[in-house]
């Protein structure tokens, strides 16, 4: 009696594309951030025109505000529906293209215009705002790595210093939300305050700008409350930004060693590659485009241009500033957090701007 094996036919299983990976899944988003974008610059040039015709004297009110106002008001009304969440979410590497960009507008002399006093004014902030929150938030019995993610993100740059400091001393998930919450909340009031306060004391476009640049902590404000000062106020403000944020690896870095010491974190075993790998390679790519510009590699109408393209990347980085913002969301962290958030932020907004303001008197920022 012979057997014989039946190969019993199997079911074909088609895998549908993936859609968190189809670049094609960019593009609602996208065209949301762009038409957003340009909606802001349409209103702001309908405006000027109009005044102009009918010899009006009309606030003059940057695209940056109405873009992210646009944004703003779709976000906490209709609320941005799942299709264009990715595009949407793309406003990080719009704000890092439009700052690498952006080093074709300085030549590496004008970098070091920014002077040793505003350099040093970084560190300042940085050490002052890390010891503030520590004990604002020890101070209000938050959970010592909670205050650790408040500090990081207050001091240096905010969310991206979160979300690197999160994985670095293992700190909750949970603890990073309420981090994250409250900074961007504040983020999202300087924008309106920041130039009000600017104007009122008269600051000039380099005093602005630094001091933007300080007390701002997510790039993509600081860009924008910059701007909406003056073209000359926001190039100050992200290249003083861009100074913070290239210390971030050393102040994650030393925070992963405190932790580790403590048995509640990873060793660090190559301090090198651990910079390395929290160091934003965005400020290599500005530094670059810098040189280039320095050593006389554009000519004026590629350096015309290629500024143009880092001004229609920070529009779609300020449309998306107001789409990625949720007051319900970030209403539901709790209370604490924020009040803590908002405590240091003012104080430390008020301290930096004490100390640019006596710079500016005493030295001529």
């Amino acid at each position: 009696m012979s057997t014989s094996t039946q190969t019993i036919p199997q079911p074909i299983v088609q895998i549908a594309p993936d859609s968190s990976t189809n670049p094609l899944g960019l593009i609602p988003g996208l065209l949301l951030l762009a038409a957003v974008g340009y909606g802001g610059k349409f209103i702001e040039q309908f405006i000027a025109r109009y005044g102009k015709v009918h010899h009006l004297v009309l606030p003059n009110i940057e695209y940056v505000l109405w873009a992210i106002l646009i944004g703003l008001a779709i976000s906490n009304t209709v609320g941005v529906p799942a299709i264009f969440r990715r595009g949407v979410a793309t406003y990080e590497f719009w704000l890092k293209t439009g700052i690498v960009l952006l080093g074709a507008r300085f030549i590496l002399g004008d970098i070091a215009k920014l002077g040793g006093i505003s350099l040093a004014l970084v560190f300042i902030e940085i050490a002052l705002a890390l010891t503030f929150m520590t004990y604002l938030g020890r101070g209000f019995k938050l959970s010592p790595k909670l205050v650790t993610l408040l500090a990081v993100g207050s001091s240096v740059c905010g969310v991206s210093a979160i979300i690197a400091t999160q994985g670095a001393i293992e700190a909750d998930e949970e603890d990073s939300s309420y981090a994250i919450a409250a900074i961007l909340a504040l983020g999202a009031v300087s924008l309106f305050i920041f130039p009000l306060v600017g104007h009122a004391l008269h600051l000039s476009d380099h005093a602005y700008g630094v001091w933007t640049g300080l007390a701002v902590d997510n790039t993509a404000e600081t860009a924008a409350a910059g701007a909406l000062y003056s073209d000359a106020a926001g190039k100050i403000a992200v290249l003083t930004k861009t100074c913070r944020n290239a210390l971030i690896g050393f102040v994650v870095l030393g925070y992963a060693i405190y932790w580790a010491s403590k048995g509640q974190a990873a060793k660090v075993e190559n301090k090198a590659a651990f910079l390395w790998s929290k160091f934003p390679k965005f400020v290599l790519g500005f530094l670059l485009i810098s040189l280039l510009a320095t050593v006389g590699f554009f000519s004026k109408p590629q350096l015309l241009a290629v500024g143009n393209l880092s001004r229609w990347a920070f529009l779609l980085t300020f449309a998306g500033v107001g789409l990625r913002t949720s007051f319900r969301d970030l209403s539901k962290q709790g209370l604490r957090p924020f009040l803590v958030g908002a405590i240091g932020e003012v104080v430390i907004a008020l301290l930096t701007l004490g100390l640019v303001y006596g710079a500016d008197h005493a030295f001529h920022l």
